[in-house]
């Protein structure tokens, strides 16, 4: 079988498609945390894309993806038996994992996908995981199943209520720790927008809960040779692809990195007081 062929296509839900691909040598050699960069057609342009799952034994691999410009608008048009021009990858530093004792993982909207793997493995390697997924709406819930296989306590969020708590994931975690004080998680791993990331760290620093995030920036080669992808952690200027994706939070500078994407993605254009003030989460301590 050629490679980059699409082997199956579902819609997870209104605005983002999962994509089946087969890729044996990516599947083979992908890890927690990892992404690919992803050619759509010999005229496109090159994105990152978090790998939602790996089949090694089908030598497939699982593209979860958001509609949002030309190029994701474009991969999710294709269907079953279509072929994606160039896919490149495994790339960027897996997830630590080890035995770290109660984990909790965080995802929010599309950024639920890449915490399937992340959950999978904390929990192979013996760790009790707790789960807390945010959405929009009940329907934006993706991958339930499969994170509900590998979690010891699985939380849902949801801006509108229609299930679970009604709020970000931010604004229940504050209530978890707070309602929770002898059970503090001895890490943290969040995954979404840049402000849903930020306050989770600003919910986890008085703790000092080590909190990892997956940083999303702009993107080109993914092999540090572009310079485009350039964020600033503890001081120090790194790249997204090569050094991370994952970084401590507590580090990253996220006025920066919101700054950069705020000259192409106008839904980041939200300050972050805005966004505290609107979804209650100050902390109580």
């Amino acid at each position: 079988m050629k490679e980059n062929k699409i082997l199956e296509k579902s819609v997870l839900c209104s605005d983002t498609v999962s994509l089946i691909i087969y890729s044996p040598v990516i599947a083979a050699k992908a890890r927690a945390g990892q992404f690919v960069i992803v050619r759509a057609s010999e005229e496109g342009e090159r994105i990152p894309l978090t790998i939602a799952e790996s089949y090694p034994s089908s030598g497939t691999i699982n593209l979860a993806i958001l509609k949002r410009g030309k190029t994701t608008n474009l991969l999710c048009s294709l269907n079953k038996g279509d072929y994606i021009t160039d896919i490149a990858g495994p790339l960027g530093k897996p997830s630590e994992i080890e035995k770290f004792g109660t984990v909790c993982i965080i995802g929010g909207g599309v950024g639920i996908a890449p915490t399937v793997p992340i959950i999978k493995a904390m929990k192979e390697a013996g760790n009790f995981v707790i789960s807390i997924m945010g959405a929009r709406n009940c329907s934006g819930l993706i991958f339930e199943d499969s994170i509900k296989k590998y979690s010891n306590q699985y939380h849902v969020c949801t801006d509108d209520g229609s299930t679970g708590y009604k709020g970000f994931v931010s604004g229940f975690l504050t209530q978890y720790l707070n309602e929770n004080p002898d059970k503090k998680p001895d890490r943290i791993v969040a995954i979404g927008p840049v402000l849903m990331m930020k306050a989770v760290c600003d919910v986890t620093s008085p703790f000092g809960i080590k909190t990892i995030v997956s940083l999303n920036p702009i993107m080109v080669d993914g092999t540090g040779m572009c310079g485009s992808c350039r964020v600033e952690v503890g001081g120090k200027t790194m790249f997204g692809c090569v050094d991370g994706p994952e970084f401590d939070g507590h580090l990253v500078d996220f006025g920066l990195l919101n700054s950069r994407l705020n000259i192409y993605c106008n839904e980041e254009k939200v300050s972050y007081d805005k966004y505290m003030e609107k979804h209650e989460c100050k902390m109580k301590i």
